[in-house]
């Protein structure tokens, strides 16, 4: 294997590759898009490239039905109600954005995030409680690679692109099913 589709396979293997951020292993995974595609389906695993918005990442091929199929190396993780809450709503900020053709980076302060959020979460009248909580959620997105803080700019964050490959029209329809029903619970208890 060469050295440059060593490093292709490796960088996309930790995660996701960024054209602005991992640039020579992003040159060497469009360069060679076909052997890196070919090394991860022994293993399971699909390329997604976006050169458009500039990522790559790795998804698990769909065999669950398929016992001959190799096990599942990325994991699926179940998420919290009010993580998946706050990744619908900054993906309808995304759209918005783009929807203005606005600048390509959509930049979010951690306020404009805690308003989004706060008006579904519990009411309290703990301002610490419910800054923690929404702080809580903020690093959870982040640990999940949506988000990235701004270097030098505290409480400035950047809305990575790639949640538009994990939350699209499907997800965001399971999940308002998901609302709807919850929404019901919640009056029926009333």
């Amino acid at each position: 294997m060469s050295a440059e589709l060593s490093l292709a396979v490796t960088q996309v293997m930790k995660g996701v590759v960024y054209r602005d951020t991992h640039e020579k292993a992003w040159k060497h995974l469009i360069d060679l898009h076909a052997q890196v595609r070919d090394h991860v389906a022994v293993i399971g695993l699909t390329l997604i490239i976006d050169e458009a918005e500039g990522y790559a990442f790795l998804r698990s091929r769909d065999d669950d039905d398929d016992p001959d199929a190799p096990p599942r190396l990325i994991p699926r993780r179940s998420l919290s109600f009010h993580v998946s809450l706050l990744l619908a709503l900054l993906r309808k900020r995304l759209a918005e954005s783009d929807a203005r053709g606005a600048d390509t980076r959509l930049m979010l302060t951690r306020d404009q995030i805690a308003d989004m959020l706060t008006m579904f979460l519990p009411d309290s009248s703990n301002e610490a409680r419910l800054v923690d909580q929404v702080d809580m959620h903020v690093n959870k997105v982040i640990e999940l690679g949506f988000l990235r803080r701004v270097k030098g700019q505290d409480g400035l964050f950047e809305v990575r692109r790639i949640l538009k490959a994990f939350v699209d029209g499907q997800w965001l329809a399971g999940f308002e099913e998901g609302l709807t029903r919850y929404t019901e619970q919640v009056e029926e208890a009333q």
